[in-house]
């Protein structure tokens, strides 16, 4: 009973030494009861600044941005037109609340688009700093010096030769330097790199995109944009926000910022094709304006083109549009003149054909002296073709003709609502009848009148049509910036690109024989296939500057396979 009560015993304790055994020798995962201690503030706030500062991450959030600015590029945008927003919102009333919560309306000053563009300038900073104080390190250190066996590199070349060993290393050192390499003698072998450029460009890439970012975002904060419509022989244009048609500027941009300038329009030419398929198309379009810089500033002539502006300091004027500006004459019953000037019309088309409003609000009173406002729809043909058609023919004066249909009444201008110079409400407005009981409508050459019913006045257009030119001032103080990035970053990428980092060994030891044994192999730090053919060249001229080999001394490449290039790997860190 007892030796029973033993054998089991003892088969327990084998069994017990088995399992602990196979659990040692198992390869199934084991359960930890304990689990690993908490990564801590400090420890999470490292992983997050690794995973912020990886290539990876920062590639993510350059695409953030792309995509990110598609939706400014698709939707209106209310610092660009504000009209067209409030078109968008009258059109699209289930999308606008959307799009309002979401900031695609204002996409470049939304919250989570300078997040990512904040994210996307750290990360690169966080990038480059370190990468910088390394490539330093690397210029101040010497070249890798070579491995014990030069043969499992990818391209190796030996040969055997009478001159001394010291002297082949001095050969091979003179030569490598030569060729631009940064070469150092140690021991019995010469160690050469060459291709820094490669990652200086990868450096001034990253650095060009730094700067890009800050340009574009000084350029949105402090930019101004606003147009002025010019006619010949109108009062000059100062550079102050109340002589502006249109102005928009950056959050950041105060009225202090603008340019001190002036400019007077003194002629608009513009020339035409006169035949062939491309009749009437613009051959030239250029505004001789003279300028003065600051307040006292010496009047200077000159001539803007199109894509040719005017540059004043930070400030560029753009010739971006004309048109003509036929000059009217009005008078009231009694034939006091009460309206005389130059109306710009905007063109419809590319012949020109346009179309404008003249506003007569104060001083016109009718026949029976009752004072009214006058309002006239106008068209003007500068190329009229003839008949009822109201198109012009051709963009140049060749026949000009202005088409008048005028209102009289209140034009609303009282009521304090804003309301477009180039637009008639005509609520408020009664039109004239002719002596058939028709609307009153005329065709007018220079030179014409046109005669209001009932003694209630005359529209007279004068000789001698004038041009109107648009001009678009324009201050971006960082597109000096903004350009030299661009430029810095193409140059550095290609750098990166086409710039190939290698490294070259020479090792000469005297042989068993006594006759010197010289060893040359190469490395290309990145992918290259001119290793080999760089390699030959350097050794057939050494080769040359150590005569005297033996009969028996043979150059042999040989082509080590990847992995055994892995062996070099060690030289780094001697």
């Amino acid at each position: 009973m007892s030796k029973t009560t033993v054998d089991n015993s003892t088969g327990a304790a084998e069994d017990q030494g088995l399992g602990a055994a196979g659990s040692q020798l198992s390869t199934a995962p084991r359960e930890e009861l304990t689990s690993a201690p908490g990564m801590g503030v400090i420890g999470w706030a490292r992983w997050f600044w690794r995973q912020l500062t990886s290539m990876r991450v920062a590639l993510l959030l350059l695409l953030l941005l792309s995509l990110g600015a598609i939706p400014g590029s698709l939707i209106p945008q209310t610092g660009v037109d504000a009209t067209k927003v409030a078109e968008f919102r009258k059109s699209h009333t289930v999308l606008a609340p959307i799009y309002d919560k979401l900031g695609l309306f204002h996409v470049y000053s939304s919250v989570w688009f300078s997040a990512i563009y904040i994210l996307l300038f750290i990360s690169l900073v966080g990038c480059i700093v370190p990468r910088t104080w390394q490539f330093v390190g690397q210029l101040r250190g010497r070249p890798p010096v070579a491995p014990n066996r030069l043969t499992r590199l990818p391209a190796y070349t030996t040969w055997r030769t009478t001159a001394e060993p010291e002297q082949v290393r001095e050969a091979a050192l003179a030569l490598l330097k030569k060729r631009r390499f940064r070469a150092d003698l140690t021991g019995d072998a010469v160690a050469a790199e060459k291709g820094y450029v490669r990652e200086l460009g990868n450096l001034v890439f990253h650095i060009a995109l730094i700067v890009l970012l800050i340009a574009f975002a000084s350029g949105q904060l402090y930019k101004s944009d606003g147009t002025k419509l010019m006619v010949e022989g109108d009062p000059g244009f100062s550079n102050v926000l109340p002589m502006y048609d249109d102005f928009k500027s950056g959050s950041m941009f105060t009225p202090d910022d603008l340019v001190p300038f002036s400019f007077d329009l003194e002629d608009f030419k513009a020339t035409y094709e006169t035949s062939g398929p491309n009749k009437g198309t613009a051959r030239t379009f250029q505004a001789k304006i003279d300028y003065s810089k600051g307040a006292d500033g010496k009047a200077t002539p000159t001539t803007i083109k199109v894509n040719e502006p005017l540059k004043i300091d930070d400030s560029k004027v753009y010739l971006v549009s004309h048109g003509y500006a036929p000059v009217i004459t009005v008078r009231d019953g009694k034939g006091n003149v009460v309206y005389k000037d130059a109306v710009p019309l905007l063109p419809l088309d590319g012949n020109i054909t346009s179309q404008g409003v003249i506003k007569v609000m104060d001083g016109y009173k009718n026949a029976q002296g009752v004072s009214e406002q006058l309002g006239v729809q106008a068209f003007f043909l500068p190329t009229y073709g003839g008949g009822s058609s109201v198109l012009s023919t051709f963009p140049a004066l060749n026949n000009p003709v202005l088409n008048l249909t005028p209102y009289h009444g209140d034009l609303g201008v009282d009521a304090g609502i804003p309301q477009s110079v180039y637009q008639l409400d005509k609520s408020h407005m009664k039109d004239y009848k002719d002596a058939k009981g028709k609307q009153l409508r005329g065709n007018l050459r220079p030179g014409q009148t046109m005669k209001l019913p009932n003694g209630a006045g005359s529209i007279t257009f004068e000789k001698g049509v004038k041009e109107w030119a648009g001009f678009e001032i324009v201050q971006e103080p960082g597109s000096g910036w903004a350009l030299g990035g661009a430029l810095a970053a193409i140059f550095g990428l290609a750098a990166s690109l086409f710039i190939q980092r290698r490294r070259v060994w020479v090792r000469a030891v005297r042989g068993a024989d006594g006759v010197t044994v010289v060893e040359m192999a190469g490395l290309g730090r990145s992918e290259s296939a001119k290793v080999p053919e760089e390699l030959g060249d350097l050794a057939g001229i050494l080769y040359d500057q150590a005569p005297g080999a033996p009969d028996d001394a043979e150059a042999e490449p040989d082509g080590a396979s990847d992995s055994d290039a892995a062996d070099t790997e060690g030289a780094e860190q001697h």
